[in-house]
């Protein structure tokens, strides 16, 4: 027995790698596909100005693990640097400020690669570094910046398709904007768990009919153990078939007939059992205003299966044809691939595997049919990874689709036009708010960091900051719907021509959280990036996303 014993030798247990240690918080967030996509990432800072905003945002990208990272910045570190950026000291003092940053950045996290430009002032230009580094996963840069430089990071970007970043912060004020490269499609989006549910009452499938049957055919006839381990799913379906069977074969479809059907489930359960009332019926009845739903297919989603490609590159993307395998299916089914996850309920533990096994059966025969028509869209020589279609399957409803001209959008993003449709609305919302007691619209902040990143200089005052508005919107600012906008961009105007181009590091530093927070979402592809401007107003502690 002793000899039995010292042969069986318990398996070595595998506690987390240092890896999975160190970044343990940000895996639960983005899993290990999300970290892979972050270590891979190759980003571009081209820095100007205080130089602080841009720095603030590498270092939340540097912390969990980029791999790769590159400032470009013209400036010698003065002290006006050494007032406001944490990352210089006083040995910095005249040296090229790119280096310095790249060096105590990468302390940080010594896993994460980086590099600085320009090294000589002859050979290492802008466009000289995109041309000998390796590919860019996004570029960010500050304002103010050279009309040269900016005019060779959108003719990259549009070239490579590279998300830009542009970050301007100015006194108690900051805008971002992502510009993507085209139509940006996001699977894994993380929607609320409890809305992934997708139980298929009215539409039940051949097993899990003959599964809720069974349980369900001497229903009044079981203990009253079993009767209370009911799962909540078998119950809802056992009266739903009754109450087809007395309303000509239809289901509870308006808010009345479902508040009787969820009484006919209430007064089912039994209440002379010790316990004075059953939790599993409690659970069904609950439920019946979510679950016993007719299926509608998902804006989202009905935007992807109705956008027009005007890319064939894009087109045959991966994406896309699982798409189209997914409309094929729900055109042919009237539903989409079941996610196959069930909620927690009360429920014996075997019943409730079994009742698992039968939704992760079905969730699979579904995905296993839209690999099967994507890689007949794919066509021979090009294999269709099953992840992917699993993974599309179990979103499918929550897919969205970022950076899209929709049929409401009669000017183009980035025009002029588009601005003063903007600012039209954004005044005559601000009408109703002003009446409502409801907080003022933030595009007149856009407005006037915009007039002074127009401006180019420092020196920018008031009035110039204001011409520099009007000529970007080709207008003069004074007409009546605009109310009291004059008024309001000669206030701005004078904060910023006071700020003179100086930045507050407690406004870098959130902006720069938050612009970390944006392309940590657009490298793994993960959550919902904004779309496409977010404007910050430090006075007032307050936010507002734009699309310009």
């Amino acid at each position: 027995m002793t000899e039995i014993v010292m042969d069986q030798t318990p398996p070595i247990l595998q506690g987390p790698s240092e890896k999975e240690r160190k970044y343990d918080r940000q895996l639960r967030l983005w899993a290990a596909s999300g970290q892979a996509a972050l270590e891979s990432a190759n980003i571009l800072l081209v820095n100007s100005g205080a130089g602080t905003v841009g720095v603030e945002t590498l270092k939340n990208l540097i912390l969990p693990g980029i791999g790769r990272f590159v400032i470009h910045d013209n400036a010698l570190v003065d002290e006006a640097d050494l007032g406001v950026n944490f990352f210089l000291d006083d040995s910095c003092y005249g040296k090229p400020r790119a280096q310095c940053l790249a060096g105590l950045l990468g302390e940080l996290n010594p896993e994460v690669e980086g590099d600085w430009s320009p090294k000589t002032k002859q050979n290492d230009s802008l466009g000289s570094l995109l041309k000998k580094s390796p590919l860019f996963t996004a570029i960010m840069y500050t304002y103010p910046i050279n009309h040269v430089e900016l005019e060779s990071l959108e003719q990259y970007s549009k070239e490579h398709k590279t998300p830009l970043i542009a970050i301007h912060s100015t006194g108690f004020y900051s805008y971002f904007t992502v510009r993507l490269p085209g139509t940006f499609p996001i699977v894994d989006t993380h929607p609320d768990e409890t809305a992934t549910t997708d139980l298929r009452l009215l539409n039940p499938w051949p097993e899990l009919v003959e599964f809720a049957k069974n349980m369900t055919k001497d229903i009044d006839g079981l203990d009253n153990f079993e009767h209370g381990h009911l799962p909540y799913v078998v119950i809802l379906l056992h009266y739903l078939d009754q109450w087809k069977a007395t309303h000509n074969g239809a289901y509870p479809s308006n808010y009345k007939e479902k508040t009787e059907f969820r009484q006919l489930v209430r007064d089912a359960a039994r209440t002379d059992n010790p316990e004075g009332g059953e939790e599993n019926f409690d659970e069904a009845a609950a439920a019946v205003l979510k679950t016993v739903a007719p299926f509608s297919l998902p804006s989202g989603l009905k935007e992807v299966f109705e956008y027009e490609h005007k890319d064939p590159i894009q087109e045959r993307s991966i994406f896309w044809i699982i798409a189209d395998a997914v409309k094929v299916f729900y055109t042919k089914h009237g539903s989409l691939p079941l996610p196959g996850n069930v909620p927690d309920m009360k429920a014996q533990s075997k019943v409730y595997v079994q009742l698992q096994n039968i939704y992760k059966t079905k969730a699979r025969k579904d995905a296993a049919e839209v690999l099967q028509t994507a890689q007949a869209i794919a066509g021979a020589g090009r294999e269709v990874d099953p992840a992917e279609v699993d993974l599309f399957c179990k979103n499918a409803a929550f897919v969205k689709l970022i950076n899209v001209e929709g049929e409401g959008d009669t000017a183009p993003l980035g025009s002029k036009e588009r601005l003063q449709q903007v600012l039209r609305a954004e005044m005559a919302n601000d009408q109703v708010a002003e009446m409502t007691l409801q907080p003022m619209s933030l595009f007149p902040v856009y407005l006037a960091l915009r007039g002074l990143a127009y401006c180019g200089n420092a020196s920018a005052d008031k009035t110039q900051i204001v011409e520099a508005v009007k000529s970007l919107l080709s207008d003069d600012l004074s007409s009546e719907e605009y109310g009291d906008l004059k008024e309001k961009m000669a206030n701005l105007a004078e904060d910023l021509a006071r700020a003179v181009y100086g930045e507050l590091h407690n406004i870098s530093a959130l902006t720069g959280g938050m612009v970390a927070q944006e392309m940590i979402k657009i490298i793994t592809k993960q959550y919902i990036p904004i779309d496409n401007t977010c404007v910050f107003d430090g006075i007032k502690s307050r936010t507002q996303v734009f699309r310009v």
